[in-house]
């Protein structure tokens, strides 16, 4: 016998007419390598993926510079997290306008004013690295700049990938675009740690601002009749009001489960996981004093770690449900805190690693979870409440997780940046299990015919009521005769009159 947890009932066998009253569905096999990479067969989403991958590759050499610049200027990682607080702080602010944005207006367009914006920012602090005259307030009115771009950016690059591939194949276009990412945090860090150590900050500014010719170029030559979700999403989001379209996006998110235990679970994690460069900062010039070249290998490996877990994402054809998502984020709280007391740099790799592989299969399964249940109209805001949600608990969780490194250490930091999620994680785990979310099905692992079979039993919860028997009503015989007396004021008690004999 196996046990295994399901949400379905299945069959039982009708011993009349030797079939089963419901034909069982065979069992998904996995995709191809072809099939893992079905979205790439939508000319408009290979354009998206291409300009993506050259854009997120420069970011990453930029946050590495970035980080890099303020911590020789400074000399403390809280400044650092307070950098990356400023970059996320607009999210956290204005992530629901960024998502109304986002279902109001043509995606297109908008990616095309929010990549213009993210690579003029770039250009405007290479110029200020090649002066020699950068100082800590511009990097931060920068950052905060780039945050705003980023508010409107991600909502609308998320939503995007829905009209472009439609709802078939979205899950798949979700985890390439996960990949495109991660194989631009591969490249970028190592990057920029070359850059860094031999032609110094201003050049990787630079080439991070040249990178943004590749996303609107890919933009541009986009064909909106190749879009089979585009009038759809247009159609749902025409005569969007920012304040009525705010509390739809709200109600929404808040009374469907999937995407209420969802992003719960992402901001816990968002809070202290996006945080993790600026613990391996410290971890790199504490911890292993391995220098700038040492922390972009640190991300590079955070890095081949998350490919791998978008990768295996890809190759995923069951829907994610909230028991998949609640073993992930276990999987990712344990693998922080075990990484977090080890004693040297070759075992602290392998686990930064599978760190990075269960950050990214977490985050893909959640954003999937998210944008399948939601319809047309409200995608846009709901994956602007994700954001806020993600992103805006970096801005929380940077300077916090920044000011633990600097005054507990970088080993703690990591390791109660594992423990917090953990207990989060088990408290929803235990609701979801009072909710009736998790259910247990036990089958039979043998193939036997249904002759020599027992019915499936499928154990679900049911909601049981217990009454009171009624009582029995007891038929009482009727009276034929019987007198009433008129009761008054003169009279209150009226005896009864004997009857006189007929004789004497």
């Amino acid at each position: 016998m196996t046990t295994r947890a399901t949400g379905s009932v299945h069959p039982v066998p009708d011993f009349h007419t030797h079939r089963t009253t419901t034909s069982r569905p065979d069992p998904l096999s996995r995709p191809g390598f072809r099939e893992t990479f079905s979205a790439l067969q939508v000319r408009n989403f290979r354009l998206l993926v291409s300009g993506l991958f050259v854009s997120s590759t420069g970011g990453w050499i930029q946050r590495i510079a970035q980080d890099w610049l303020v911590l020789t200027l400074t000399g403390s990682a809280t400044a650092v997290g307070i950098t990356t607080a400023l970059q996320f702080l607009p999210t956290l602010l204005l992530g629901l306008y960024g998502g109304v944005i986002a279902d109001r207006f043509p995606k297109r367009k908008v990616l095309l004013v929010t990549q213009s914006t993210m690579g003029l920012a770039a250009a405007i602090l290479a110029t200020l690295a090649f002066a020699g005259s950068v100082q800590v307030w511009q990097v931060y009115s920068l950052a905060l700049f780039l945050g705003l771009a980023t508010a409107v950016d991600n909502p609308t690059r998320q939503s995007f990938v829905t009209e472009l591939v439609g709802k078939q194949r979205l899950r798949n276009a979700i985890s390439m675009v996960s990949s495109t990412f991660q194989l631009g945090s591969l490249i970028g860090p190592a990057l920029g740690g070359a850059l860094l150590g031999t032609v110094g900050t201003g050049w990787a500014f630079a080439l991070n601002a040249i990178t943004f010719f590749g996303s609107i170029t890919a933009l541009t030559m986009m064909r909106e009749s190749e879009m089979p979700g585009l009038q759809a999403a247009r159609k749902a989001g025409a005569g969007i009001k920012i304040r009525d379209g705010l509390q739809a996006g709200v109600k929404y998110a808040f009374h469907e489960p999937a995407v209420r235990w969802a992003i719960a679970l992402v901001g816990v994690y968002g809070m202290f996981t996006i945080s993790l460069p600026v613990t391996l900062t410290a971890f790199a010039d504490r911890v292993f004093h391995t220098g700038a070249t040492g922390y972009g290998v640190l991300n590079s490996v955070v890095a081949v770690g998350s490919l791998t877990g978008a990768l295996l994402s890809a190759r995923r054809v069951r829907p994610t449900r909230l028991r998949n998502l609640v073993a992930i984020a276990s999987i990712l709280a344990v693998t922080e805190m075990v990484a977090a007391i080890q004693p040297s740099l070759w075992t602290f790799l392998p686990l930064l690693a599978a760190l990075g592989m269960a950050t990214l299969m977490f985050l893909t399964a959640a954003q999937s979870m998210v944008q399948l249940t939601t319809p047309d109209g409200l995608r846009g805001r709901v994956a602007g409440i994700y954001n806020l949600v993600f992103i805006g608990g970096g801005a929380i969780g940077g300077p916090t997780v920044g000011w633990i490194a600097q005054h507990w250490g970088a080993r703690f930091g990591l390791l109660l940046a594992g423990m917090i999620p953990a207990v989060a994680t088990i408290a929803i785990g235990i609701k979801l299990a009072r909710t009736g979310r998790f259910r247990v099905v036990v089958v039979r692992s043998d193939t036997r015919s249904p002759w020599l079979q027992p019915p499936r039993l499928g154990l679900t919860q049911t909601e049981v009521r217990v009454e009171r028997p009624a009582a029995p009503r007891i038929e009482r015989p009727r009276t034929i005769a019987r007198r009433h007396h008129q009761r008054d004021a003169d009279h209150p008690h009226p005896r009864r009159t004997r009857k006189k004999p007929l004789h004497h």
